[in-house]
């Protein structure tokens, strides 16, 4: 159960337009992160812009960006991203269950994945864990990724450590 009172449109009917923004842009439902988030509107609706350009502009592949997003939801622990990132995102960018599985360990098997997607775990892996990343890695990752690419990737960590980190302390619900 969460800490925290999730806010709809029955509760805070002050906030319609602002529930209205979410569920536009949230396949027209308020899902729990904003209903939770939304005890400070201005933040939801921030929370909400910087993730979607996190999520949808960025330069790398959709399947790196979920493998991304699962490893670091893996170290935080958090079941509610896996949940809705298996659900509704993985397949549709490329990853099979499979390939979920083996991502979703803490030993990676290295033959499910290419030099580049095993650099880029590596790298994710060390930021999230350390909040650092030896030269190594950084080198490893760098042979493979752009500037624009290597800055992409480290923001959409340090993001989804954000998003993963705050949904587990206010113990987010599961989505329905």
């Amino acid at each position: 159960m969460a800490r925290v009172n999730y806010v709809d449109e029955s509760s805070h009917p002050e906030l319609i337009e602002e529930i209205k923004a979410v569920r536009a842009q949230r396949r027209g439902k308020l899902i729990p992160v904003y209903g939770l988030l939304l005890n400070s509107p201005e933040l939801a609706l921030s929370w909400m812009q910087f993730l979607n350009a996190v999520r949808w502009k960025i330069k790398l592949s959709a399947r790196l960006r979920e493998m991304v997003i699962l490893r670091v939801a893996l170290h935080n622990k958090s079941e509610y991203v896996i949940d809705v990132h298996r659900k509704n995102f993985t397949e549709s960018d490329g990853l099979s269950h499979d390939e979920c599985d083996a991502l979703l360990k803490k030993k990676l098997p290295q033959s499910s994945f290419s030099p580049e997607e095993l650099s880029v775990i590596a790298y994710v892996d060390q930021l999230t864990l350390k909040a650092n990343v030896d030269d190594e890695v950084f080198a490893g990752v760098k042979a493979h990724l752009s500037d624009r690419q290597l800055v992409e990737l480290s923001v959409l960590i340090g993001a989804y450590n954000m998003h993963t980190r705050v949904m587990s302390a206010l113990r987010i619900d599961a989505e329905k």
